[in-house]
């Protein structure tokens, strides 16, 4: 996986070879940024700017220029998965929710992109 950070913002970048350019997305926001560049050096300028310009944009109008979360994750896993990890939360005397945020938190300060940023 190729992640940009510039600005405690991400971006994951990839290669289009119709194209013949990288291309990249600003993560972790409701508006749809994007950048490219042919070279690195393009496209290290195209990822800076277009989080200057989206921060930029975002104060002119008023608008919070990232996206909040409401703490509430669904999803679904295997039900074995699901009785492990409740088994392992009552094991640990915490509720599930209290246990999947620990493993969320180990997993996340394991990412390169929030280990870079500390």
């Amino acid at each position: 996986m190729n992640i940009m950070t510039y600005k405690g913002y991400g971006a994951r970048v990839e290669y289009d070879a119709q194209d013949e350019c990288f291309v990249g997305r600003l993560a972790g926001i409701n508006d749809v940024i994007g950048f490219h560049g042919a070279t690195t050096i393009e496209l290290k300028h195209a990822f800076r700017e277009a989080v200057d310009d989206y921060v930029e944009t975002c104060k002119k109008s008023g608008k919070s220029p990232e996206r909040l979360y409401s703490g509430n994750v669904m999803c679904r896993i295997d039900p074995e998965l699901h009785a492990k990890a409740a088994l392992e939360a009552q094991l640990k005397g915490i509720s599930l929710n209290q246990w999947v945020e620990e493993v969320f938190t180990k997993a996340i300060s394991e990412t390169p992109f929030f280990r870079d940023q500390a």
